[in-house]
């Protein structure tokens, strides 16, 4: 596959799920849509691992990407598209770190469990993180979390949505970084494409 059309394939790939993550983050600030749980969420929503890491540094390394994909810098072939792909390579470690960011976070909020008011020790806490068993395979524990209401699903669900976008997120970045690199050593194939057609 050509390095241009490798480029805005991945960059095409990472700009919808940056939104995604986004979106994820969001709600997860927002326990059932509702606005009156904001005072007890859990400390990795604040860390906004979705909104930052996978959404807002992902926003660079797309369009870089994409605009790798289009023609050269100086026209078409003059450079072979080398200089794009030279930005694309640079915001290609950015958005692996903000990615591997988000992986790092979601999986701590995946094991850590949400910040819930427990029914059996009535009061607020982590109260899934020091159980003998992973609440994660145990849906009997869930229904000691009270409130909010379905908290347990609504934090593994949006969180495992972060999580996987962000490892996928960080395989695309490093493919794209060994594109790129590819794209600056040899230049992008599509001009002799065109002259073979």
């Amino acid at each position: 596959m050509c390095t241009g059309k490798c480029s805005r394939f991945v960059g095409l790939s990472l700009l919808p799920m940056a939104f995604i993550s986004m979106i994820a983050n969001l709600l997860l600030m927002f326990p059932n849509g509702e606005t009156k749980w904001t005072n007890h969420i859990a400390t990795q929503v604040w860390l906004m691992a979705g909104l930052l890491g996978s959404g807002l540094f992902m926003l660079c390394p797309s369009c870089n990407a994409i605009r790798a994909g289009g023609k050269g810098c100086c026209g078409e072939g003059c450079c072979g598209n080398r200089c794009r792909m030279l930005r694309s390579t640079i915001s290609s470690i950015f958005g692996g770190l903000g990615s591997f960011y988000c992986v790092i976070v979601s999986a701590t909020a995946l094991a850590d469990g949400p910040m819930c008011f427990s029914s059996k020790e009535d009061n607020w806490g982590y109260h899934m993180k020091n159980l003998n068993e992973s609440y994660l395979v145990n849906k009997d524990v869930w229904d000691d979390c009270v409130q909010p209401p379905k908290i347990v699903l609504w934090h593994i669900v949006l969180f495992s949505i972060q999580l996987g976008i962000g490892a996928l997120q960080f395989i695309l970045c490093a493919s794209q970084l060994i594109n790129s690199l590819l794209g600056i050593m040899c230049g992008d194939c599509r001009k002799d494409d065109k002259n073979k057609g």
